[in-house]
Formats: C-alpha cells, structure tokens, sequence
C-alpha cells in the first residue's frame, strides 16, 4: 500500500442507489478512497456483477476489502457449523478476490464455556484449512480476522497476531473501537501507540504497511461492546488514534463503521490532513 485510505463500511447513505457500483461511485464524489463491501447478511452477489465492480473501482481508484458474513463460529461442537462458516469464508474470498479486493475481514467465532487456551488450536486449524484451499486456487486475498468488543467472542489483539504469524496468507483487521469496549482501555494516544508496536514487533513493518482498520464511535458496558454510535456521540479518542496512526506512518484501510458512515470518514480523513 502506498498510504492510508479513508472510506466506508458499505455503501454510503448519500449514494443514488444502494448498489455496490453506486456505492463506489458516490465514494469517488466524495473524494474518499475505499469501502468495505458488506456480505455480512450472505454472499448475494454473482461473478458478473463482481467483475463490473472490480472495473469501476479501479476506474475510480477506489480501494476494496470484503466483511464476511456475520454467522461465522470456527469454533463449534457441531462440524456442520464449522463447515458452513469455512464456506461462507471462501465464498466471500471468491467473490471478492473477483471484485478486486484485497482482503476479506471476519468474526472468528466464541469461546463458549471454555478457556482461550483450548480454543485456539481448533480456530487455527480451521482457519488455516481455508488458507490452504485458497492458496490451492492460486487466490491471494488476505484473510483477516478481526478483533472483537466482547470478552466471550474470539479476537484479542495478541490472539489476531499469533494467527497472523502462524498461517499464511492471514493478517489482522485491527478495530480500535472494538478492542476500547473490550478493555475499557486503550484510548489514548499512548495506548495506541503501543497497540502498533505490538502489531510491529509481532509482525514486522509489512503489517503496518498492509493494515485494515475499523473505526467508530462506540458505547460499551462491563461485558464489552453494545452498539456502535457516531464519534462526537462517543468517548472514542479519535484524534489520538490519528495522531498514532500518522507517526506509525501506517499505510492500508481505515474503514469507517459509525452509523453516518461516510460523515465520520471524512471527519477522520479530515482530522488526518490536518494533523
């Protein structure tokens, strides 16, 4: 990556239509650079549609990454479940590998009622499964799984680095919003800043170069993550995570997930050139 592109998790609510191209075009309009298309309800999109996406992006030079669905658990007792969150993963890297993109983000998965520890081999297992069906398919499309706003829900930031050094073709999506109403912590410019020397230290200067980044505002309570708000409504420290961001001279995707989406992603590309 060359540098830091700002854009929207989906189509933007100020697009003509709600489709995908629309989405990309209107993004263009509003001089922001990237968007996170949104397969979180089921992979609804066909190999033409995908193509013409993939031409119009990069007419426009818009950026593409791709969130799977949301009904993913690599961590199941029940094998059908696995099989079926491994498939709706490679769905979404088929078609988004055909789209251009350059990765596709996901939910990992629960610890149910057993400790991380144990946890771990499986989803690695599973996960490293779909890697190498992937590579088998000559497909290059970074797998990254995210860091998640529950302590019940698979995603610490050290759980998404360790799979990253573990299995090829895997790399994080860092959400800081998320991992601020994990914690109730790591939301100042300090904590930031340490969350990239962690990702730096673990896996080199090529993870700050080929990031993905979810931002919003968020509100949270004891057990984590409720719901996502917009960032003026939030206690997020925003700039902070600017200012963090531009002395890492950190490079990829910051999309945007706040409820306005594209208000607040030209609020922090905005933050980001004047800082």
């Amino acid at each position: 990556m060359e540098k830091l592109l700002f854009g929207t998790a989906g189509i933007p609510h100020s697009s003509n239509e709600r489709s995908t191209v629309a989405g990309i075009e209107r993004l263009a309009e509003l001089n922001l650079s990237c968007m996170e298309i949104e397969f979180v309800n089921g992979v609804h999109m066909g190999k033409a549609t995908a193509l013409e996406v993939a031409e119009v992006a990069r007419r426009l030079h818009i950026g593409l990454t791709v969130h799977a669905p949301y009904y993913i658990n690599l961590y199941s007792a029940e094998p059908e479940k696995v099989k079926a969150s491994q498939y709706h993963i490679l769905s979404s890297a088929r078609i988004g590998s055909l789209c251009g993109a350059d990765s596709v983000v996901f939910h990992t998965g629960f610890y149910g009622n057993d400790p991380p520890e144990k946890v771990y081999p499986l989803i690695k297992e599973n996960l490293a499964e779909i890697t190498r069906t992937l590579r088998k398919e000559d497909n290059r499309i970074w797998i990254r799984p995210e860091v998640m706003g529950k302590a019940t829900q698979f995603g610490t930031i050290e759980e998404v680095i360790r799979l990253s050094q573990e299995i090829e073709g895997v790399l994080p999506a860092i959400d800081f919003s998320h991992w601020h109403a994990r914690t109730g912590r790591y939301n100042s410019h300090e904590e930031f800043s340490e969350i990239l020397k962690q990702i730096e230290t673990g896996l080199g200067r090529i993870a700050l170069d080929n990031m993905h980044i979810h931002v919003s505002g968020i509100k949270y309570g004891l057990k984590g993550e409720q719901k996502h708000l917009n960032l003026q409504e939030s206690d997020f420290n925003y700039t902070d995570l600017i200012k963090a961001l531009k002395e890492f001279k950190v490079k990829g995707y910051l999309i945007c997930e706040s409820p306005n989406l594209e208000e607040d992603a030209i609020l922090l590309k905005q933050t980001f050139e004047s800082t």
